[in-house]
């Protein structure tokens, strides 16, 4: 078990790190009032469109020493409607050489002016709606010398990244990539940088002839200099969004599939390259599938994919050439304990591509038109691929992170004109709470006419840039139905009910009356269509109803007294919900219920009841062999073995869970409750499991061994370190921060630079645990180093302070030490601590 501080910091990350992507009910919703916050009373409105990106062609070069691009770009535009004689332009922190018109087979110079941050160009004359011009730029990127703050879900907007330039981290790539969204792609080109622009494309990019390079679009030439360099141009035919422009360059593998012809690459590390295709290879499978969902093929020239070291979030829908964060780099070893999160977040950038990049939310204060899609095609895939069993945990964790997400940042609406900053809308209300709201306008209107309407939505804006009306417009349509109910109270409000819910029944009228009271605070009423399924002499009736004010009562036939009255029999609800029936109706539900929320709810009604009521604990027992591992796992958790009863029986069930059972989470999550018993008959057992093909199963047993052999599991681990990753590297640190010495530090080191996302945190705790111990100063301040390294990336308030919190008392306890060292240790000791308080006053502020 994590320490208390342990436990909050990665709470923290949880909260921190996957509010989007990548939490607990409450009644109480709150959102910061405008008077604290003046931006709050901005109207963000879409951009007014003076002039029309048309095409944009880039010549670049990088300095990887002074970390510069050198560019020249040509910009083809033309007036929106009116007519104009001047142009605004968006470049950041660039210098620019020179501005000319493009006319006749030559340039003519422009007078302008530049503020830092925009082009302000004067034309040669007034041009009208029909007429192009092109500009041509010569500049200078500097991205290192960008200010603009990033965000929870992208930390940081330099828009081009130089990642290890030097090549003075030998266990780095050197690599070149960028990242657009929100706006900072005008750092490294000139352009109208909103999402209401679209622009057809031509990159040139001159690199070293060692490194391989990626962009939107098709690779139509490849060009070697004579001073040992190549030019690779890459062109784009189809008008996209500025902010969805990209390039990568590295010494990258690519592997190479295909879908209908068109290219679907794979750039990844080449150390990776023969886990491509069980990372990404289900790629061309995903394209068929939502092609043929959407009856809207996928519209690109091809599509790629590449891994990016260092990024900045967690994975972008360029068009053409998705760019992902390095965690989904993973062997085959590891793959066996991901459950699909990789491939629920490939899936969510592929159908960016219908939804973002070929309709794009037309301002950020529509983003979720973007993002709720992506969200949902989550659900869509795994639901297809893997059942709806799956499916529905996905989502149900999801609304989970919403839920949470309120709790401490409050509730927003989900189409929003009112914000602090742009970067505010990637959060868990566009992401999570928006693709909740899909699944129930799916229902609300049945498959055929959901996904109907998507087809008309995506052809009637394909290549513009659309707004949420848009979305209704189009279900309205398809539907015949008047649809402004749901989207007034989903989309354009913020919130979500709280219900209570009763059923009672009277024999003699034969008639079960249910009661559904709505709790959320304020005067919000929802208007809810609900299904009510009434079990009854082994028969399931169902009864769509409609919630329409703070107290619904409905009165319902029933020949004879309920076996069980379910609620929102579909489970689509985005709801906090709160029942009040007895333990025996959530006994038959497990059984006779199919979904997997309401086997769910069943199984955790009688983990609560496992100890005094026998018919609660033989559902918990079935409940350990429920065929979604996900059930069994969250089975397992909650036994109470302290209960002799349900440990007799659990016991053997849970042996065999351990091993034998096909998935790995339910397997680990098995060990890791045996081990809670410290039973020595047991050790034999833990012992075998630490050799387990997944490292979740090996580090539980792991750590279960070393709560009863200390020395043994730390020999053991000596023996594991060469082939661990994840929770196996994990508990072997988890070992030696308990047994260990100054000689496992290197241990620690590479596992805290192997981690990712949520394991890189705990990696730092542990890291943490053994700095702590050591008396190595050059081991200690290269750790802390490493670790505030890892805290600007993420860019996180909450995890800076919580590392803080473990940094101060760490170099407290380091001076206290060094006042009764001796004479030679003394001065290292004061230096580790020091360095320590000065790091921790750094992530605090």
């Amino acid at each position: 078990m994590l320490e208390p501080w342990k436990q909050t910091l990665r709470s923290v990350l949880i909260a921190g790190i996957t509010g989007i992507l990548c939490y607990a009910p409450a009644t109480a919703q709150q959102t910061t009032p405008k008077q604290e916050d003046p931006s709050l009373e901005i109207y963000r409105s879409s951009a007014t469109r003076i002039n029309d990106l048309v095409n944009t062609k880039l010549d670049v070069r990088f300095d990887y020493a002074k970390r510069y691009l050198y560019g020249k770009a040509w910009v083809t535009l033309k007036p929106h409607f009116y007519t104009t004689d001047s142009l605004t332009l968006d470049a950041k922190e660039m210098e620019i050489k020179q501005v000319e018109l493009v006319k006749g087979g030559k340039n003519t110079p422009l007078k302008y002016t530049y503020d830092g941050s925009q082009l302000h160009i004067q034309l040669d004359r007034s041009y009208k709606a029909a007429e192009s011009y092109t500009i041509y730029i010569d500049y200078i990127s500097k991205p290192e010398e960008i200010k603009a703050q990033g965000s929870a879900a992208i930390t940081d907007a330099k828009g081009l990244y130089f990642i290890n330039p030097d090549g003075a981290e030998k266990d780095k790539p050197v690599q070149i990539w960028t990242q657009g969204e929100t706006e900072a792609n005008s750092v490294w080109f000139p352009t109208i940088d909103k999402t209401n622009q679209k622009t057809t494309e031509e990159i040139s990019m001159t690199v070293d002839k060692k490194y391989v390079t990626l962009s939107n679009g098709k690779l139509v030439s490849q060009k070697n200099n004579a001073d040992g360099t190549r030019t690779d141009t890459w062109k784009m035919d189809l008008p996209h969004a500025p902010y969805l422009f990209m390039m990568a360059v590295g010494d990258y593998a690519i592997v190479k599939d295909q879908w209908k012809g068109k290219e679907v690459n794979y750039y990844v590390e080449k150390a990776y390259a023969p886990y491509a295709k069980a990372i990404f290879g289900n790629t061309p499978e995903m394209l068929t599938f939502y092609s043929n969902l959407l009856g809207y093929e996928y519209p690109w020239v091809k599509y790629s994919q590449v891994v990016a070291r260092d990024y900045v979030s967690g994975a972008m829908e360029n068009t053409t050439a998705t760019l992902h964060g390095d965690f989904v780099q993973k062997t085959s070893r590891e793959l066996l304990d991901n459950n699909h999160y990789d491939e629920a977040v490939i899936a969510h950038e592929l159908f960016h591509h219908w939804f973002g990049d070929l309709t794009t939310a037309e301002s950020w204060s529509n983003l979720t038109l973007n993002e709720s899609f992506a969200d949902y095609s989550e659900y869509l895939w795994l639901s297809y691929k893997y059942g709806k069993d799956m499916a529905d945990d996905h989502a149900y964790k999801a609304m989970k992170s919403y839920l949470q997400f309120t709790q401490y940042a409050g509730d927003r609406d989900l189409v929003r004109f009112h914000y602090h900053d742009k970067e505010d809308m990637f959060d868990a209300i566009s992401y999570q709470k928006g693709g909740r709201i899909l699944n129930m306008l799916r229902n609300v209107v049945g498959d055929s006419a959901f996904f109907k309407s998507l087809n008309v939505y995506l052809k009637t804006n394909a290549f513009k840039s659309a707004e949420a009306h848009q979305l209704r417009l189009a279900f309205e349509e398809v539907s015949g139905q008047d649809l402004n109910w749901f989207f007034n109270q989903w989309y354009f409000g913020q919130g979500y009910p709280v219900l209570d819910i009763s059923s009672s029944y009277d024999a003699t009228a034969k008639k079960v009356t249910v009661t559904v009271q709505q709790q959320q605070a304020g005067d919000k009423v929802y208007r809810l269509p609900v299904a009510i399924d009434i079990y009854a002499n082994g028969k399931k009736q169902r009864h769509n109803v409609i919630i329409d004010s703070k107290v619904s009562t409905f009165t319902l036939p029933s020949a004879s007294q309920p076996d069980l009255v379910n609620f929102d029999a579909d489970k689509v609800l985005l709801a906090v919900k709160k029942e009040n029936r007895d333990i025996s109706t959530y006994v038959f539900q497990y059984s006779h219920a199919p979904q997997y929320l309401d086997r769910r709810e069943a199984i955790e009604a009688c983990l609560k009841e496992q100890a005094a009521n026998a018919e609660a604990r033989k559902v918990v027992l079935a409940a350990l062999k429920d065929k979604f591992y996900g059930l069994r796992a969250l089975t397992i958790n909650g036994l109470k073995l302290d209960d002799p009863e349900m440990k007799a029986q659990a016991l053997p069930v849970l042996r065999t869970l351990a091993e034998k059972d096909e998935s790995s989470t339910v397997r680990a999550a098995a060990l890791t409750q045996l081990g809670t018993l410290q039973d020595i008959q047991l050790t034999s057992l833990f012992e075998t499991a630490t050799k387990d093909s997944s490292y979740a199963a090996a580090g539980a047993a792991l750590e279960a061994l070393a709560a009863l052999d200390l020395d043994k599991a730390y020999a053991l681990g000596k023996q594991l370190e060469k082939d661990s990753r994840g929770a196996l590297s994990t508990a072997i640190v988890a070992v030696y921060a308990k047994k260990g010495s100054e000689n496992d530090i290197d241990f620690f080191a590479k596992t805290f630079n192997d981690a990712s996302g949520q394991e890189k945190v705990d990696a730092a705790v542990l890291y943490l645990t053994i700095l702590a111990k050591v008396d190595n100063t050059d081991a200690v301040l290269k750790g802390v180093e490493q670790i505030q390294k890892m805290a600007k990336l993420f860019n996180n308030k909450m995890i800076n302070e919580g590392l803080a919190g473990m940094l101060l008392p760490i170099a407290d306890s380091k001076a206290k030490q060094a006042s009764i060292a001796s004479a030679d240790k003394k001065a290292g000791l004061l230096k580790q601590s020091d360095y320590m308080k000065k790091v921790a006053g750094e992530l605090k502020n």
